[in-house]
């Protein structure tokens, strides 16, 4: 199932002030592909994916597109009524992975019970310990109460509660909060499984190493907005932007120097670029916000084509200078 995200903002409306969380973000996702929106915490990520689901509180404002669907059947997310969301989308289209699964689970209630409910409200006639199957748990799992399950296990509860309306979309939000390294890598491995499946796959993270495992694409997010979109392989081995390239840097595998300074307040960002006052890059020309262009890929690919013909994601940037 593809989802195109086009001009997708919303702001908090607090006492005295607006909080700028989410700025104008555009990206495309196929069916069968795998995007990463990756970032320090606070930038906007998870906000981006529960405005997608509707998840927001009531003071918060949402504007832009979010299409769920092909051309002729597409969803509107941003527009869809609660009854559309609630009754077609969550669950069914869309299956969330949350953040913190152990802290989701309702406490006083075993596993078993919750997956059956949500079978039963799905209208699915899959058993709990079919779904446990598929996510990787023993029936003998799903008597356990949330407090009495591993990580791991309360992971892969979560998964299994995502997938059991068989939804084409899985978001998943900070999946990997609080898990130690195997089982980090054992949960971006059943992502990819998902995805391989032909399940399309959204991932909010700020781990740049899981994200490595299981993305075909990745989206840089600074200060609420997204700065870079590219392939995972040209991410890797080369980011445009001054802030992608920081990321990277300030990995132990990597030279493992953080970025100098902090990010701005989302209730006062700047009218030129946010990511300024951290940039060894910054000339005058970075008092203007840079626009959101194509940028130039010149790394070859198999065949002595180049990514910028090859590259089934359009690479684009935020930088005056990349």
């Amino acid at each position: 199932m593809n989802l195109r995200v086009d001009g997708l903002s919303v702001r908090f409306h607090i006492p005295g002030a607006v909080v700028h969380a989410v700025t104008d973000a555009r990206f495309e996702l196929r069916a069968g592909r795998c995007l990463a929106v990756v970032g320090e915490s606070g930038c906007g990520k998870s906000v981006m994916a529960h405005a997608l689901l509707g998840l927001l509180p009531g003071n918060a404002t949402v504007s832009g597109h979010a299409w769920l669907g092909g051309s002729d059947d597409a969803i509107d997310l941003v527009a869809a009524t609660e009854k559309v969301l609630a009754r077609q989308v969550r669950g069914r289209m869309v299956g969330l992975v949350p953040q913190s699964p152990a802290a989701h689970l309702t406490p006083v209630r075993t596993a078993r019970a919750q997956l059956a409910e949500t079978l039963r409200e799905l209208g699915r006639s899959e058993t709990p310990d079919e779904l446990a199957e598929r996510a990787g748990l023993r029936p003998k799992d799903l008597d356990s109460y949330p407090h009495q399950l591993s990580g791991g296990m309360a992971q892969r509860v979560a998964n299994a509660l995502a997938l059991a309306g068989d939804p084409p979309l899985i978001l998943a939000d900070e999946p990997t909060t609080g898990l130690d390294r195997p089982l980090v890598e054992a949960t971006m491995t059943e992502l990819r499984r998902l995805c391989d499946e032909g399940r399309t796959v959204l991932i909010i993270t700020h781990d740049l190493r899981a994200a490595e495992l299981v993305a075909d694409d990745i989206a840089v997010m600074y200060a609420s907005r997204i700065v870079e979109l590219s392939e995972a392989g040209t991410f890797f081995a080369g980011p445009r932007h001054p802030y992608a390239k920081g990321l990277l840097d300030a990995l132990p595998s990597r030279r493992f120097v953080p970025i100098p300074g902090q990010p701005p307040e989302l209730t006062r960002l700047p009218d030129g670029c946010a990511f300024l006052p951290r940039c060894s890059w910054a000339t005058q020309a970075c008092d203007e916000r840079p626009p959101w262009r194509r940028a130039t890929a010149t790394a070859t690919v198999e065949g002595g084509a180049t990514a910028e013909t090859a590259a089934a994601t359009v690479e684009r940037v935020a930088c005056h200078h990349a």
